[in-house]
């Protein structure tokens, strides 16, 4: 079984960016988890990051016939990318939205969720654990 985790804008920057919101542990530790998840799950994981809304579609759609499920965390491009939603509705790959803090406790405008629209569960406020459950909730689904 093959998971593709997305993860967009300033993502790349955790454990330096707001870490009161976001926590102290770095994308180097969130892709240690991910691996350490994969290799205790039997899986195989393909992690993509990236600060530009065309390049998160453009590996969406990559993923179609490639994935059986996407964990995506689309980071700001949640609130404003219909783009991703429509590729997201356009593999028909189940997914599952990721959110580090809790957005429903945020800004009113980060309550707004164009990609999980096209989601099967969201998962928020775990931290980065929140990766791992989202996996384990795809692995289940899809056996």
């Amino acid at each position: 079984m093959k998971i593709l985790v997305l993860n967009g804008p300033n993502l790349n920057m955790l454990g330096i960016r707001e870490p009161g919101i976001y926590g102290k542990s770095t994308f180097a530790d969130l892709l240690r988890l991910l691996e350490d998840t994969a290799r205790a799950e039997g899986l195989d994981i393909e992690q993509y990051q990236s600060n530009h809304e065309g390049d998160l579609v453009d590996k969406i759609q990559w993923a179609y016939g490639r994935v059986d499920g996407i964990v995506i965390n689309p980071a700001a491009y949640t609130h404003t990318s219909v783009a991703i939603l429509d590729a997201l509705k356009a593999v028909s790959i189940p997914a599952v939205e990721v959110h580090i803090s809790d957005v429903d406790a945020r800004e009113p405008f980060r309550q707004v969720s164009y990609a999980g629209r096209a989601c099967v569960k969201t998962i928020k406020g775990q931290g980065l654990e929140g990766y791992r459950q989202a996996i384990l909730y795809l692995k289940e689904r899809l056996a």
